[in-house]
């Protein structure tokens, strides 16, 4: 037995010596046998943004925002520019939302009573005028900007063979009886701003009664510009009963833009009378509680750059407050700016605008 494990030992040994050799097959760099390092890709970061209903962004600015930050852009639209800010003023404890876009002058003072915002100084606010600036704090930063102005029915004059009203004092006249529909000041910010108007033409000591006549002269109260505007003005979609809503100056340019088939000009126009149009000034602000300072700063910077800016105009159709942005040419066509806008101090406007409001709900609503 002993001799047979012997040979069958050599015989294995003789085989292997006889087998050819293997060569060594020459590896490429890239097929190198090291194991490459896994770059771990984190999830984009959700960024919360509560807006007026009126809030609109292209889908690539969006787009270029995210992919430039790993970030999710969530809009929340809440309502009218009031309604959003009542709703971020109730939850400021346990926040829905990160930034807040929207507020405007006329309700400036509110928000920063409430203390809901934390102070951020962007460095896009060098391209922004210093007439934009109403925080010193930089709780908030300028947007964009618009004139609320009374938009008319330019058929609806020529077909009637009536004048175009020039003043406030005009549309408590006869002729425009049953013609005008406005937005509610304490549910509307554009309706606020038109009320404020009438205060810095009439004065405290004037302007209810000026409402009470408008009252008389059958003006129309709604409850947000998308009524007046879609439902109750003549010229538009809606063709309702009333040929003056109040809008803004760039509400013609819109017009024209939407316009099926196209149209060659607005067929509406604004009251470009002293004192007739307000002035409105929006802002973004990061709330106070956000999880995501960091990024909510970059969103900040982001809507002030000129990026974001030139997307304003043709989006929500108001004019950008960065002055390097560029307006497209259909924009400032058909837009309409008054050479005096009525103006209050923002200091006044906190003072009295809940004494205000409730002094036109007396005189209007009841």
């Amino acid at each position: 037995m002993k001799k047979i494990t012997l040979l069958l030992i050599s015989f294995i040994f003789l085989l292997s010596a006889c087998a050819p050799q293997a060569t060594a097959t020459p590896v490429p760099a890239s097929s190198s046998t090291e194991v490459p390092a896994i770059t771990e890709v984190s999830a984009p970061q959700t960024l919360t943004v509560m807006s007026h209903d009126s809030f609109a962004v292209s889908e690539d600015v969006v787009k270029a925002f995210e992919e430039a930050n790993n970030a999710k852009l969530v809009f929340l639209q809440s309502g009218d520019a009031g309604a959003v800010l009542n709703k971020a003023i109730l939850t400021k404890d346990a926040p829905l939302a990160d930034v807040l876009f929207g507020v405007d002058n006329t309700f400036l003072s509110r928000a920063l009573e409430a203390d809901i915002f934390e102070a951020y100084a962007s460095p896009e606010l060098a391209n922004i005028p210093d007439a934009f600036k109403l925080d010193a704090s930089n709780n908030v930063s300028p947007v964009d900007y618009g004139d609320v102005c009374i938009n008319y029915d330019k058929k609806y004059f020529s077909d009637n063979a009536l004048a175009v009203p020039q003043s406030l004092e005009d549309l408590t006249k006869p002729e425009y009886t049953n013609l005008l529909a406005v937005e509610n000041p304490a549910t509307s910010s554009t309706g606020l701003a038109f009320l404020f108007a009438t205060i810095a033409h009439f004065g405290e000591d004037g302007y209810v009664e000026y409402w009470k006549s408008l009252k008389a002269n059958g003006t129309v109260v709604v409850d947000g510009w998308e009524t007046a505007y879609y439902t109750n003005f003549s010229a538009s979609s809606g063709k309702g009963p009333q040929p003056m809503i109040v809008s803004y100056g760039t509400s013609p340019a819109v017009e024209v833009i939407f316009a099926d088939p196209p149209v060659d000009d607005a067929p509406t126009a604004s009251v470009l009378g002293p004192d007739t149009c307000f002035r409105q000034i929006e802002f973004v602000g990061i709330l106070k509680g956000t999880q995501n300072r960091a990024l909510a700063e970059k969103f900040v910077d982001f809507m002030l750059s000129k990026q974001f800016q030139e997307d304003i105009p043709l989006q929500m159709f108001v004019y950008p407050a960065n002055s390097t942005a560029v307006l497209p040419e259909v924009f400032t066509k058909y837009s309409q700016a008054p050479e005096q806008t009525a103006t209050l101090a923002s200091d006044v406007i906190a003072a009295n605008r809940d004494k205000w409001i409730q002094e036109w709900t007396d005189a209007v609503m009841k």
